[in-house]
């Protein structure tokens, strides 16, 4: 089941985020974002427990997937294609794309990326710890 996230899933979403940076509930802000309009965070749910969330902010015309997180223990199991598309089908009629930043050496995530039609428009040196990251974008059709 899937779901927008609530207070009683920040803990949850937090110990899910360390997974991607040690820091993660510093530089998200989950208990502010949840209460924002910009931004959509949603959850994955297996009985009623948290194992993935997506966070993308919305402005305007674009829509930014800031992170995608699902528990080692629920991985290849097409939970974070299952959110993506469900972000998709939630947007706004007037989004016109989809951006996102994934390290060059994520296989697992660009394989994901490029089977939702996202492209490489650019690279950003040293963006993830000295690693160099692709941005990707997708024009959503109207």
């Amino acid at each position: 089941m899937i779901r927008y996230a609530e207070v009683k899933d920040i803990d949850k979403i937090n110990k899910l985020g360390e997974t991607l940076h040690r820091n993660f509930s510093s530089l998200f802000k989950i208990e502010d974002m949840i209460h924002e309009n910009i931004t959509k965070i949603l959850v994955y749910l297996v009985n009623d427990e948290v194992v993935a969330f997506l966070i993308a902010t919305c402005l305007y015309e674009t829509v930014d997937i800031l992170s995608i997180v699902v528990d080692p223990d629920f991985r290849r199991k097409k939970i974070g294609s299952t959110l993506i598309d469900y972000l998709i089908s939630e947007l706004d009629p007037n989004v016109e794309t989809i951006t996102l930043e994934v390290a060059v050496n994520n296989e697992p995530a660009l394989a994901l990326y490029r089977n939702f039609g996202f492209e490489v428009i650019n690279v950003r040196k040293k963006y993830y710890n000295g690693v160099d990251a692709y941005l990707m974008g997708r024009r959503l059709i109207k």
